[in-house]
């Protein structure tokens, strides 16, 4: 479920945001009654502390929400949203204390907190509901809200109702939603089609393994995200232990992202001519699965020496990526739950990302600033080209060793592509824990900072 702004009525209750560093500036203002009642609460103003002022009646005639100081802001991200999750339900419109340079993000931090992965329980009551702050983009924002729920929902969803078929009807969904068209090749076919890499991944499946492709558009640049849809990970015959397969519900993370930024591309209407292609596999065991030692053919034509079946995101990414550079796009994004290097390397809250174009890294990273949405730029290290070499094989799925593995899959990719701009992101896809925001569970990952970029590209 996603969020929206509330309408103002009568027993909407004002909102003053106040800063710890501001404490006392605001106190100076109210009346020994409203004084004596935080005291009494102990609100101090520290990041989402919350407390309704009751008046004569004992009907609430304000709510406070504490900011924090400077530090402990710095620390953190979507501030208010702490505040939001602890306010009794209600309406609430804020009239002091937001600042104009944050407006944006902590309205959006609101509607986000109010995500709940609740299909398979009784739903609980609804939380506190917030009138559009002054200046902000409702609309914008709503469609970015609602593009992140749509990430979660798919990557929360277990496998048993998320598999390659449940994608493609989330494709179909949203490309019904926004006029958008839908071409899928199913099983068998994709040998027919030319792609060869994603068929062998997941043919040992009998949930039959799909390229889905849906465009939109018919101006402006054209982009093609491409996400990884491995709807479930055993890793093949090199089978993964029990406690590595228990988050594989999330393997498909990569094409849940591309999904929720491609609604909100078009929920905003950027000037773009958008393609999203997904290979939708489920990485099975069988006796026909595909075993390490196998050499396989790519739609390149390039071949592929598979020293681990559990390294199959990046083969049906090959596929999908050579598909997507045959219409020479001006820029390719590959999204994916790629490697536990990545996630070793900066943890789950950062989206490292690869790309050789120093302009597209450097307006990212800015635009990652600016909307809460942390990347972390990992490098395209070529003198490592020579590790993903097998010598029997033009490519190694898996080289041995385990140096720079988020790095030698990206290089990997990259052989795929050939000409557009290119940037491939290394997701993790999952928050571990409860944030301000962002629930325990599936998350979108850079898409936000890749949304203000691209809008930045179409209107150029």
């Amino acid at each position: 479920m996603s969020a929206t702004f509330a309408s103002p009525d009568d027993d909407t209750i004002p909102l003053h945001i106040i800063a710890a560093d501001d404490m006392d500036a605001w106190r100076a203002e109210q009346s020994e009654d409203t004084l004596a009642w935080i005291d009494a609460n102990g609100f101090v103003g520290r990041i989402g502390q919350t407390l309704l002022i009751p008046g004569p009646g004992g009907r609430p005639v304000m709510a406070i929400a504490g900011f924090g100081t400077g530090e402990k802001r710095a620390r953190g991200r979507f501030h208010l949203a702490a505040a939001a999750a602890r306010l009794p339900k209600a309406t609430y419109r804020i009239v002091s204390g937001l600042p104009d340079d944050r407006a944006e993000r902590e309205a959006l931090g609101w509607l986000l907190s109010a995500y709940k992965f609740d299909h398979y329980i009784q739903a609980g009551e609804e939380g506190a509901g917030l009138v559009t702050p002054e200046g902000i983009d409702a609309n914008r924002i709503t469609a970015i809200a609602a593009g992140e729920a749509l990430t979660r929902g798919l990557i929360n969803t277990p496998s048993c109702d998320m598999g390659p078929a449940e994608l493609e009807d989330a494709a179909r969904d949203l490309a019904a939603r926004h006029g958008a068209t839908v071409s899928v090749v199913h099983g068998d076919d994709l040998l027919s089609e030319n792609f060869p890499l994603i068929h062998t991944v997941g043919r040992a499946s009998d949930r039959a393994p799909r390229l889905i492709d849906m465009r939109w558009g018919d101006a402006g640049p054209a982009i093609t995200l491409v996400g990884k849809g491995v709807c479930f990970d055993t890793g093949g015959l090199n089978l993964k232990p029990g406690a590595s397969m228990g988050l594989m519900k999330k393997d498909m993370g990569g094409a849940a992202n591309v999904l929720g930024l491609a609604h909100m591309i078009m929920a905003t209407a950027l000037n773009v001519r958008l393609r999203v292609l997904i290979p939708a596999v489920e990485n099975a065991v069988s006796g026909n699965a595909f075993r390490p030692g196998d050499i396989l053919p790519s739609r390149k034509g390039l071949s592929v020496e598979i020293n681990n079946t559990d390294a199959e995101g990046r083969l049906v990414l090959a596929d999908a990526l050579t598909f997507a550079q045959e219409e020479d796009p001006d820029l390719i994004i590959s999204m994916a739950t790629l490697t536990g290097a990545a996630r070793v390397a900066v943890g789950p809250d950062l989206a490292p990302f690869f790309c050789d174009d120093e302009g597209f890294a450097r307006a990212l990273e800015t635009a990652a600033v600016q909307t809460d949405d942390p990347v972390w730029r990992m490098p395209f290290h070529t003198p490592y080209e020579s590790m993903i070499e097998p010598g029997i094989a033009d490519l190694d799925n898996a080289p041995k060793g385990g140096f720079a593995g988020s790095i030698t899959a990206a290089l990997f990719l990259r052989r795929f592509v050939s000409t557009s701009t290119y940037a491939h992101f290394d997701v993790y896809g999952w928050n571990p824990a409860d944030a301000p925001a962002r629930p325990k569970g599936g998350t979108g990952q850079a898409t936000r900072a890749l949304l203000d970029l691209i809008r930045d590209k179409s209107s150029a």
